[in-house]
């Protein structure tokens, strides 16, 4: 696409400006009064601005102290919490120290944020914590430290320079590869090259068939190209005298340091002689399927109320979907996602909040199901972190879905609602996977195992696994199959349920049961299409809702527990299907992943398709 002068182009009152705050930031003590740029608003990431540092989990001293008439600034970094401090010793009665963050590479910044004066009798004084990095707004920030002591002065901003496995800045030379994953766009005579690295997720641009004086940069966004105030004009380099062609260095498109993943580049460049310029489409590098897809996953995730707005039972599915695509890629970028969810999770939320339900402390509901999910979701944290706390939570939902299995009505089973309005298949599948989970990981338990065989003996006697071998919605009143809709997920929960139990207790006749969901999911045209799965909403007009967006990720991931544990090569080939589908028919340039897994219109993408999508890559591997 082509942009205007104004767009693209550093006219040159801007260069000046530039020039001007490049030698502001290295010749610190040259800071103009220090007043804020902007008003600045709390950031609250894994914690809030204003934690006091004694909270800290780390303390650093990642720029050099700043001299100031004698008195020492300092700026203290604690990586494990993302946050920076300021303090000033030697000093005097009336001397103050503060820290400056800016949000657009310290063109501009938020100042006199934490400002602290020396008390009397006292020599020196420290500011409370403030965040350096922003993902909920996609904002990378830098911080410093500045004092006033008879004279104004800062060290330099923590963090210019992106690091990731490389960091910005390197050389294009040392990539461990060349792809160029959007077209190039022509200006004058002259092409202009996106190039990524994609191993390492790093990017770099070229012009060819130019002159001296073209120039080529890159633009950076941590919101899919929607913004780009900190990324702007990246190693913009001219072409030399005698060449026709040039390159820039090679910049980073994640910061795991600043919680930033899944950032944007395209190149832009101009030609000699002209103002205008043009660039390439915004990309999103592709180290591996499930990493990428997480990546572009991570940009929904709100840090500040640790979930995915808004909606309740998709965040917990969202979150086993993230902690199934680390465990397969072995990265540990999103680790701190499983702590800030449950300790921002784990209270009370009046109706309206996090659900159209209150929720009652302990992610408890009166939406049954709406429980069991986060059980789910804590068990998977336990299995791959081994924090005890995690499976003591799950244990306490569990004991609360447990109050409402009820063998008054139908003989059994789980009610979906505390109202006891539905007996259904997504509780019961639920049940049958937690108690058996529980049992294999609570030691000496018995009672769990019990619970566990009564419940499936139950399933499969209730009726709601119907002739053809698919799993309708739930029972009717008279305790009869209600005929409703098959989804996708209440046959995964049942396929991952039976699957969990054999594997407990050796009995075959769970495994067949198992096999017998499983082929009629892949064969059955109310589930599979052209060897693709497929719910009903994703036919012909149809959408689906928030809630079923989700649920073939969720079949996928059992689904996947039984093509384990029997190793069967029609299952694999239906896995890997499912991800080489989806990857090549329903991807966009930005990684985004969307409900139509064969990408037939209209075709719905939000963060919860995403996190379907994800399930599935995870469980390919």
């Amino acid at each position: 696409m082509s942009l205007g002068a104004a767009d693209i182009v550093v006219r040159p009152s801007e260069r000046l400006l530039t020039f001007l705050l490049t030698v502001a930031i290295a010749a610190t003590s040259l800071v103009p009064a220090a007043t804020p740029a902007t008003a600045a608003t709390q950031v609250c990431v894994l914690a809030c601005d204003t934690l006091d540092p004694s909270q800290a989990r780390q303390e650093t001293f990642p720029v050099p102290n700043k001299d100031l008439n004698g008195r020492r600034v300092e700026l203290h970094v604690s990586d494990a919490d993302d946050m920076a401090w300021a303090g000033i010793d030697s000093g005097v009665t009336g001397d103050s120290v503060w820290l400056d963050r800016s949000w657009d590479g310290g063109a501009t910044w938020e100042g006199l944020l934490g400002k602290a004066s020396i008390p009397s009798t006292w020599t020196d004084t420290r500011t409370l914590m403030y965040d350096i990095t922003d993902p909920r707004n996609h904002r990378r920030g830098l911080v410093r430290a500045c004092g006033d002591a008879a004279g104004v002065g800062c060290t330099n901003w923590v963090y210019p320079t992106v690091c990731d496995r490389l960091c910005d800045g390197t050389d294009a030379g040392r990539a461990a590869g060349d792809d160029q994953p959007v077209p190039s766009t022509a200006l004058y005579g002259r092409t202009i090259r996106l190039h990524v690295d994609q191993k390492n997720s790093m990017a770099w641009a070229g012009i060819d068939s130019g002159g001296a004086g073209d120039e080529i940069w890159l633009d950076r966004s941590w919101d899919g190209g929607a913004t780009w105030p900190d990324g702007s004009s990246l190693g913009r380099t001219s072409t030399p005298s005698g060449a026709t062609t040039t390159r820039t260095a090679m910049y980073a498109t994640r910061d795991p340091r600043g919680l930033l993943y899944g950032g944007a580049v395209r190149a832009c460049g101009r030609a000699a002689g002209h103002q205008e310029g043009s660039c390439t489409a915004w990309v999103r590098p592709t180290p591996t399927r499930a990493r990428a897809a997480a990546d572009t996953l991570m940009a929904s995730y709100d840090p500040y109320s640790g979930w995915w707005p808004s909606s309740w039972w998709n965040s917990a599915a969202t979150l086993t979907a993230l902690i199934d695509s680390s465990r397969t890629t072995g990265r540990h970028d999103y680790d701190w996602v499983i702590a800030r969810t449950f300790d921002e999770n784990k209270g009370t939320f009046a109706a309206g909040v996090r659900s159209s339900d209150a929720i009652e402390g302990d992610f408890i509901s009166r939406s049954i199901d709406d429980s069991g999910w986060w059980a789910i979701a804590w068990i998977d944290a336990y299995d791959y972190t081994g924090d005890a706390r995690y499976l003591d939570e799950a244990v306490t939902i569990a004991d609360y879905v447990q109050q409402y299995w009820d063998t008054g009505t139908c003989g059994g089973g789980v009610w979906w609602d505390r109202e006891r309005t539905y007996k259904n298949a997504v509780t019961n599948g639920q049940y049958l996977w937690l108690t058996t989970a529980l049992h294999q990981r609570v030691p000496g338990d018995t009672e769990w195992l019990r619970r566990a065989k009564t419940a499936a003996a139950w399933y499969r006697s209730s009726g709601m696994i119907n002739s053809s071998g698919l799993v309708n919605d739930g029972l009717t009143t008279a305790c009869a199959n209600n005929g409703s809709t098959v989804w996708s997920y209440n046959q995964g929960l049942a396929i991952g349920g039976f699957t969990e139990l054999w594997k407990t207790t050796g009995d075959s006749s769970l495994l067949t049961t198992a096999r017998t969901l499983a082929d009629a999911a892949i064969s059955s045209p109310a589930l599979t299409s052209n060897g693709v799965l497929t719910e009903s909403c994703d036919l012909g007009s149809a959408s689906c809702d928030d809630n079923q967006k989700q649920f073939k990720g969720i079949f996928m991931r059992h689904f996947a527990d039984l093509t384990k544990a029997t190793d069967s090569s029609t299952y694999q080939s239906f896995v890997q299907k499912q991800s080489n589908t989806l990857w090549a028919q329903d991807r966009g340039s930005l990684n985004t992943l969307g409900e139509r897994w064969a990408g037939t219109s209209p075709n719905q993408t939000d963060w919860r398709t995403q996190a379907s999508a994800l399930g599935a890559l995870a469980a390919a591997g």
